[in-house]
């Protein structure tokens, strides 16, 4: 008896089968190559989400911090508080008729 003897070479064979079969190798490789490029979409998707997020939190954050500016001007620029801080501090008073003086243009 004579024993073949063999050597198994996995690579070879593999080889051998993606020349045997051109199609299947290319539409394997389109299924990898679109398996990534949905990985890669959805991971993109995710960061613009969270950009949006982050981006809307900040929005609110300036619109309440502009009501609060809104609010602190009314009450800066009320016309009593004007009175009263002109009265106190500059020693200001409304002028009299008597203070008055007319001048005219001719």
């Amino acid at each position: 008896m004579i024993r073949q003897t063999t050597t198994f070479n996995p690579v070879a064979i593999m080889l051998a089968d993606a020349t045997r079969h051109p199609l299947r190798v290319l539409l394997f490789l389109l299924v990898i190559g679109s398996a990534v490029g949905v990985i890669l979409s959805a991971h993109m998707n995710r960061q613009v989400i969270i950009a949006n997020e982050q981006l809307m939190q900040e929005k609110d954050r300036l619109d309440i911090e502009w009501r609060h500016l809104l609010l602190e001007q009314g009450a800066l620029t009320e016309h009593n508080r004007i009175e009263s801080l002109v009265k106190r501090d500059l020693d200001m008073r409304r002028p009299t008729p008597d203070d008055e003086i007319v001048v005219r243009l001719k």
